[in-house]
């Protein structure tokens, strides 16, 4: 899977997704660095098919009402440090990678995963 990690969330999940064996990019990666609007977030995800990892309700917004971006997982922990989050996501993997691989809205929050 390709995934397009957004600028509220720590390079560093991008480099642990990365690890995992998949493609990664942060928005500090791209040209405009975290300063990449969600809109252009969202035509990369569209055109080259990646998956948008953010906190941002907005892209949630976008895709349901235009499936803009395609795929999506979001990440509503609240403010958690970032270590907590890297481990959440450790933890919780297997079911996102295959939650991601069935359906198109996948969310990571404090009870667990909900897939939309």
């Amino acid at each position: 899977m390709k995934f397009l990690v957004d600028a509220q969330l720590p390079k560093t999940l991008a480099t642990l997704l990365g690890k995992a064996g998949h493609e990664c990019r942060h928005t500090l990666d791209l040209p405009e660095g975290n300063r990449t609007s969600d809109g252009a977030i969202r035509a990369l995800a569209d055109k080259e098919g990646f998956v948008v990892v953010t906190k941002d309700s907005d892209f949630v917004d976008s895709h349901l009402l235009t499936t803009s971006p395609p795929k999506l997982l979001l990440i509503s922990t609240g403010n958690i440090s970032n270590r907590q989050l890297l481990e959440m996501v450790e933890k919780h993997w297997p079911s996102i990678s295959s939650a991601l691989a069935d359906s198109s809205f996948v969310e990571l929050s404090q009870g667990g995963l909900v897939v939309h």
